[in-house]
Formats: C-alpha cells, structure tokens, sequence
C-alpha cells in the first residue's frame, strides 16, 4: 500500500467552498501535511440536475430536453443556463483566490464545445442512417463531464493561488483521441505523480471505452473514487459527507439523540445501500473491499472529528445494534398462486419480470402459494410489471400495497433479545408488524409497517436498541 489517500467531496459540500478550504483541502495542513492526497470532487449541487434531469423531481435537464421526440431546441436555452450558471458560481469563488477571466472562458470553452458537438449530431441524425437512441448514452456521458471539470478546474486554480503545487486531472476525456480503458485511463494520468509533492485534483466523471454512466449512471463519481483507490494502493479512501455516518436519521430522532457509528464493517455499508442509504456505492466499495483497503465516512463540517472507519474485517466484540434506518414509498407486490405449489420453476418464471423489467427488489417473502417482494420503483413501473406478471400467470391473484420498511442493523446481532426487544418495542406501541424478515447471519432485521407509522417506529427502535442497549450478560 502507499502512503497517500484518495478524498471524495460531494457537490453539496463543494458549493460551501469556503468551507471545503478550511475544513478539507487547507485548514490548518502545513507544507508537507498538505500533501500525500488524491482529491476527487463532484459538480457543485445543483449543475448535474441542470445538465441531465433533476434527481428528486425529474424535472428534464439539457440531456432529457435533448433526448425528447418533440424536435424542439429548448435545450440550448437549457445548456445557455447552465453556462450562466456555471459563471455565476465562479464570480461568488473569486474572493478566494479564482481567476474569473480564466474560469469563464473554461466554462464557454465546454459549454460551446458540447453545444457544437450536439447541433452536429442533430444533423447527422436527420439522415436516415444514423439514429439518435444509439448515441444518447454518449451525450449523457458528456453533458455530465462539464459539471464535474468544472468544479475540478476551479478546486486546482484556486489551491495554485495560494501556492499550493496542485494539478489538475481531467479525465473526462476532453478533446483526448485515445479511447482507454477505465483502468487504463487512470494508470496513464496517475502515472508520474509524486504525491508527496503534489496534489491531484480530479474530475469524478472518467470517460472510458466501458461507458462509466451505462453501468454506474449518476453513482459515477464514487466508483471514479474507488478505482483511483486500488489502482494507487492507496492506504484509505476517504469520502468528506455533510453529516457523520450516524445511528438513525437525526431529522426524525433528534441530533442529540444520533450517536456516530465509529466502527463497521463492508457488510453494514450494503444494506446501507439496499435501502439507498449509501455510505458508498456498493460497486465501489466491491473493489476497496477486495484490496483491502479501509474506507472512512467524515463529516465535512467537523474537521477534527475521525468520523467513521469501514473495514472489511471489523466484527463487534459483543452483540448489538449500530444503525435504525429504513425507507418510506415502499411497494409490496404479492402474487399468489394455487398452481405454484410443488413446482420448483415458479418463483424463476416470476423473477424473469423483475429482470425485464430491470426492477429490484429490497426484501422478499414466500410462503406454500405466495410470493411478496418489496420493491421501491414509481408507480407507472409497478403497474407494467404487475401487467407482466399478470399475463403469465393468469390465474394468480396480484395484490400491490404501499408499505415501509424499517431496519435494525448491525455487523454482529447474534444476541437473540435483539429481536425480541425489536418486536414487544412495536407491538407495545400499537405498530402492526406486516411482516418481519431476519437473515441467518445476523446483520439486519426487517420490519414491513405502515408507512404512517414509519418515524414513530424509528424514534422507538432506537431509544428501545441504541439509547438503552440490550446487555448480553454473557459476554
């Protein structure tokens, strides 16, 4: 392993520069502290929804605008606003050390670039041997590339003002006419960097021959992350949040209430991620984890805090509960078949749905003639799916209900009192328990409730498992 780490800075952060300065890439680091890191940085918040499509609200970006059939041009009004945009932040970033004249005329540089790129592909698409759905995947990757050279490019000529021997890694691909690989794309920019020496400063978008969004889409950022990680051997990743890797949600708990994690394992980030609560997306903590390298959670806004560390081989030495979390707008799709009992094809020939329609499940149950699964998709998908599922099996009675999951996890709940006390906190409290999913190995418990019953069940479970742990006398 080297000496150095690799850093991941959200957007929502980057757009609390100032902070970022004080707090991560400056603060009080002299000389040679300042260096022995990799940064990899995200477009400020808000950029990549205005170059795509919103991620909440899917209200349409200049790629969505693009790839509509309607034959309109709103979308270069659209990438003009994202310029303005794009302008707008680096005149409020000039205070700290950035050259305007030099940021403005990158931002007009890409904008334009891609701007020309696009009205050339609309002609060429007007002729009828070359069709505009092959090549989306392309303009998706390349509209997304701007956000994050732009924010990379800013970090780096902020840092040389201050004297600081930054350098700035554009792996976006920009005017590049080799096609590598992703590996090969980070060892050939990674290649004669002594890190304690400089400071890269790197776009979390990489343009490779792969196509990072066609596997990734907008999680691109951290597996650029992880990738520069294993292939630098670097000695821990570091990803900077706006809040600690904590017990629960501190807007439904209570922030007084929330304690930081510390210590867990890869295990705990997965179903973290199943629940899309990521620490890390789970592809790129597969790699860390293979390369054995630690991945630590720090809150962004707490410099001096060590935040939480992940390690692959980290158990508790006594049972209990870290994290209750879970997830509203939860959908239960039930089948139930009286021809599925004693076939061993059924739950096969059902799954195929899932997988046509590229839906997944969160949690899953069965029983002699019903199969449940929990799945968290929008409503127009549930209704094709459960159509799909319906024509095949014609006798089946397919019920769909919106419910909540909440979960109880932790790298080692092999104490049985855990579920015990899970469950009489819930019944005592008048929450009906639909359903309670508990995996052999002992890293996380489910509960299907009622989704107005969701943030009472998480202030309970966790004053009942964490405020007042159960103690294994035992041990």
């Amino acid at each position: 392993m080297g000496k150095h780490t690799v850093e991941k800075i959200g957007g929502t952060t980057m757009s609390r520069f100032k902070d970022a300065l004080d707090n991560i890439l400056v603060g009080q680091r002299k000389e040679e502290d300042l260096y022995n890191r990799i940064i990899v940085v995200s477009a400020y918040g808000g950029i990549t929804d205005k170059l795509l499509e919103h991620k909440k609200t899917n209200k349409s970006g200049v790629y969505a605008l693009f790839a509509s059939t309607d034959s309109s041009w709103t979308w270069g009004d659209a990438i003009s606003n994202v310029g303005d945009s794009m302008c707008k932040i680096n005149a409020q970033l000039e205070p700290l050390g950035l050259d305007l004249l030099f940021a403005d005329r990158f931002v007009k540089e890409r904008i334009e670039g891609v701007r020309s790129c696009l009205l050339d592909l609309t002609r060429l698409c007007s002729y009828g041997h070359f069709q505009l759905e092959e090549h989306l995947m392309t303009v998706r990757e390349m509209l997304s590339a701007i956000g994050e050279a732009h924010s990379a490019y800013n970090t780096y000529s902020i840092l040389k003002s201050m004297g600081i021997n930054a350098r700035f890694i554009d792996l976006t691909g920009w005017l590049e006419t080799e096609n590598y690989s992703f590996d090969e794309k980070i060892i050939h920019h990674f290649a004669n960097i002594d890190y304690s020496k400089e400071l890269p400063i790197v776009t979390g978008y990489t343009q490779c021959r792969e196509g990072i969004m066609d596997s990734y889409d907008r999680g691109y950022s951290e597996i650029t992350f992880s990738k520069i990680a294993v292939l630098t051997k670097a000695c821990e990743g570091v990803i900077h949040k706006e809040f600690h890797l904590s017990s629960g949600d501190p807007k439904i708990i209570g922030e007084d209430k929330v304690v930081t994690i510390g210590q867990t394992n890869y295990d705990v980030a997965d179903q973290l991620s199943d629940l899309g609560m990521e620490a890390i997306h789970p592809k790129a903590a597969k790699g860390m984890r293979q390369s054995g390298i630690p991945l630590r959670v720090r809150n962004a806004f707490e410099p001096d805090h060590p935040g939480t560390i992940i390690k692959e081989e980290y158990k508790s030495d006594y049972a209990r509960v870290e994290i209750i979390t879970g997830r509203k707008g939860v959908m239960a799709i039930e089948c139930r078949d009286q021809d599925m009992m004693g076939r061993y094809d059924h739950d096969v020939r059902l799954m195929k749905h899932f997988v046509q329609n590229k839906i997944r499940y969160i949690a899953k149950d069965t029983n002699a003639n019903t199969i449940t699964h929990y799945v968290a998709e929008p409503l127009d998908m549930i209704k094709r799916i459960t159509s799909s599922i319906q024509k095949e099996f014609t006798s089946a009675e397919i019920m769909v209900k919106k419910v909540a999951l909440v979960s109880v996890i932790g790298n080692n709940m092999s104490f049985p009192k855990i579920l015990s006390k899970a469950v009489s906190t819930l019944e005592e409290n008048d929450i009906p328990v639909l359903t309670v999913h508990k995996c052999l190995r002992n890293v996380n418990i489910q509960f299907v409730i009622e989704e107005n019953f969701f943030d009472t069940a998480i202030c309970l479970l966790h004053e009942a498992l964490i405020e007042k742990p159960i103690i294994n006398e035992h041990e």
